[in-house]
């Protein structure tokens, strides 16, 4: 289905956002590691939304889709993997709406547990998208809730580039613009929303999306100029298996100047090297943009750059899997 530009969010819409959410969400630091510095050759800032509210910065736009519902609406619901369902979860109950979350059966067991607590219903579906949007179409019917996509939808899209005019400004505070910005992607709406602040903020600012070499249906996209909406993902970032949404597609192909991939090692260094260097717990997700510059190096060295810190929600039980095998990165 063509996507007319009427139906695409503006950088307009990013600027509302960022009135919409103000004082609900955090205003997460920009930190550095001078010994990342040293072991990539760039100058690297880290945007931590690991410490946004619910752990992930699908926060804003889940808090921005809900300043702008229906009169009337009583249940709002979507399907997630994880942090968006946590994210609408907890933005619902402080208004006092009902929430229900399509989650599929490969959701990791903390991010479900993180679902609940936020006081959602959660409704177990399969693991393909097709799974999710059967289920959510089901409960809608049986509800009449109010759905609020995951990626695919203007609000969202707006609420997350929010997080570029928060990296624009801090840089600004410390004296420097930033060259680059890097931002994992899967179903793009974090990649898209930060596309559009930047390109209406900082046009000089490169704005690149890191996704795992297993889920590369973004960089196929936008390489190839047909966008890509099936693919069988193979990647232990939870987080980035889903495919790049019809409009964040179509903002990126205007916004993004490429897209990066990564290797399954690789998130993993980038993980260890983020939990051990500067202490933050991170989740896979969050690690590929850091991998994006350890394993593309020449295309970052000395320069400034923002890779975004995505999330920190993960199960502690599977660290040691995770790290079985692999030597410290030096």
């Amino acid at each position: 289905m063509a996507t007319e530009q009427h139906d695409l969010p503006t950088s307009a819409d990013v600027f509302s956002a960022a009135q919409n959410i103000a004082g609900q969400v955090h205003c997460t630091p920009l930190m550095r590691s001078r010994q990342i510095d040293a072991l990539t050759g760039a100058n690297l800032w880290f945007k931590c939304e690991h410490l946004q509210k619910v752990g992930a910065f699908k926060a804003r736009g889940a808090c921005n889709a809900l300043t702008q519902l229906p009169a009337g609406t009583r249940r709002v619901a979507t399907h997630s993997s994880g942090n968006h369902g946590a994210a609408l979860a907890w933005a619902a109950a402080t208004r006092g709406l009902a929430c229900t979350v399509v989650m599929p059966e490969t959701a990791p067991r903390a991010k479900r547990a993180a679902v609940a607590g936020y006081g959602a219903d959660i409704v177990i579906c399969g693991p393909t998208q097709e799974d999710r949007e059967r289920a959510l179409e089901a409960v809608v019917a049986d509800s009449g809730a109010h759905v609020v996509p995951p990626f695919d939808d203007r609000r969202i899209i707006a609420g997350q580039g929010t997080v570029a005019l928060e990296i624009l400004q801090q840089c600004r505070e410390r004296g420097f613009a930033p060259d680059m910005v890097v931002a994992p992607v899967g179903g793009g709406g974090l990649l898209a929303g930060v596309g559009l602040a930047v390109a209406a903020l900082a046009p000089d600012t490169i704005v690149l999306g890191a996704e795992p070499a297993g889920a590369d249906d973004a960089q196929r996209s936008l390489r190839g100029g047909v966008h890509v909406t099936a693919q069988q993902p193979q990647t232990l970032a939870d987080g980035l298996r889903t495919t790049l949404g019809r409009r964040n597609y179509a903002v990126v192909c205007h916004t993004v100047r490429d897209v990066i991939t990564v290797s399954e090692q690789g998130i993993v260094d980038a993980m260890r090297l983020l939990w051990t260097r500067t202490k933050q717990l991170v989740e896979p997700s969050a690690a590929v943009a850091l991998a994006a510059v350890m394993e593309h190096s020449a295309r970052f060295r000395n320069r400034n750059v923002v890779a975004v810190l995505t999330g920190g929600n993960m199960d502690l039980d599977r660290v040691a899997d995770l790290f079985a095998g692999g030597e410290e990165t030096p």
